[in-house]
């Protein structure tokens, strides 16, 4: 497989690199007064990002991305955007990547766009079962359009009752939807149990597991059913550049599953990435070092907090995410005061007003959280 990935790599710079002297050939040969002298464009400040002075730990973003590789890319692509992408090769390179064919591979601006388009496609044959605390936006998405959501509550010790799902699943369903790990909570599931779980009920409907964070966790692969898709169940495997790759701006996510599924999620996707996006995807997807380096900081910044939590007297659940669950008085008192120091976290899920989510930014952020907590709860 390695071969064939950098035989593919290969193809894919002089694809991109003979298309770039062809560009620069072309203005080479035109008239001088043809190509126009770009002005200087002051972009408005802060449209990216948070403002200077914010130490923003609210949205499970990776700060430190994305890939070096990535700008010299987007900026070839750019040069070329008069024309529409072609995605095949980054299909090719995800299934090849992971022990598939390119046609198990839907792809998506963001994960959230092929989650939604899922949620739309399969809440129209019937119910959706999910848990009563997920990242439930592209499943309430299709609530508002017209499918019909069965909320399974969480076990005692915050986990997702597979038992309990399993004994929800009638004729009626035809959707199961599982974060893995659990977002806001950050648990795992027991990776055995969990596939065992899919092999049983993706007989009776289909199954989607979101692996958003499923790089992030200390054994990927142990964690993921990928063998599941590899074996032509009937799952689902969302997937996304936002967390690790350090791309959640520029929107590129995707699915893995049987020639079928994919094949209907792609028909209710409604967009189509553009050059920059598939660029920056192929340049990074690959890009084991900065992988690397991402992960390390996230369990530095995790390790900080766990000090911290533990020394303000609070208590959290386990993690082996870029987000950690905090057991505190009252979650929306302390995002409030965390804001007054420039500090932004996430609020109150549901009615869990006792649970305040922080994600993992960068060092100097992370460090102005742990100190702010301490102060807080100390006080």
């Amino acid at each position: 497989m390695g071969q064939a990935v950098s035989r593919r790599g290969l193809l894919i710079s002089g694809a991109l690199g003979g298309a770039a002297l062809a560009a620069t050939a072309s203005r080479l040969v035109q008239p001088a007064q043809a190509t126009p002298t770009p002005d200087a464009v002051a972009l408005p400040p802060h449209l990216f990002g948070p403002k200077p002075g914010i130490a923003l730990l609210s949205r499970n973003e990776n700060p430190y991305g994305p890939s070096p590789k990535v700008a010299a890319a987007v900026a070839e692509a750019t040069s070329l955007g008069a024309y529409y992408a072609d995605n095949s090769y980054l299909a090719a390179m995800i299934a090849e990547k992971n022990g598939i064919k390119p046609d198990q591979v839907a792809l998506s601006t963001g994960s959230g766009e092929a989650l939604s388009a899922m949620a739309l496609a399969w809440g129209a044959k019937g119910t959706i079962v999910v848990p009563s605390l997920f990242w439930e936006t592209t499943a309430v998405y299709a609530e508002k359009k017209g499918a019909k959501l069965k909320r399974i509550p969480l076990t005692a010790e915050w986990d997702i009752d597979l038992n309990a799902m399993e004994a929800a699943i009638d004729d009626g369903v035809s959707l199961v939807h599982i974060c893995n790990p659990n977002n806001p909570t950050g648990k795992l599931l027991d990776p055995a149990r969990l596939k065992a779980f899919c092999k049983r009920v993706s007989k009776k409907c289909t199954v989607v597991v979101d692996e958003a964070y499923n790089e992030l966790t200390d054994e990927p692969a142990k964690n993921s059913i990928m063998d599941l898709v590899r074996a032509g169940d009937n799952v689902i495997v969302a997937r996304t550049f936002s967390k690790i790759y350090g791309m959640a701006g520029m929107r590129i996510g995707y699915m893995m599953t049987t020639p079928e599924n994919a094949k209907l999620v792609s028909s209710y996707v409604m967009s189509w990435m553009g050059a920059p996006q598939v660029a920056a995807a192929v340049s990074s997807y690959n890009d084991e070092p900065f992988l690397a380096y991402s992960k390390g900081k996230v369990k530095e910044a995790r390790e900080m907090v766990f000090a911290a939590i533990k020394s303000a007297g609070l208590t959290h659940l386990p993690t082996e995410t870029n987000f950690v669950y905090v057991k505190v008085p009252d979650a929306a008192v302390l995002q409030k005061k965390m804001a007054e120091k420039g500090i932004m976290i996430r609020g109150v899920y549901g009615d869990h007003t006792q649970w305040s989510r922080v994600s993992m930014g960068k060092i100097e952020d992370v460090k102005r959280y742990t100190a702010a907590l301490k102060e807080i709860y100390q006080a």
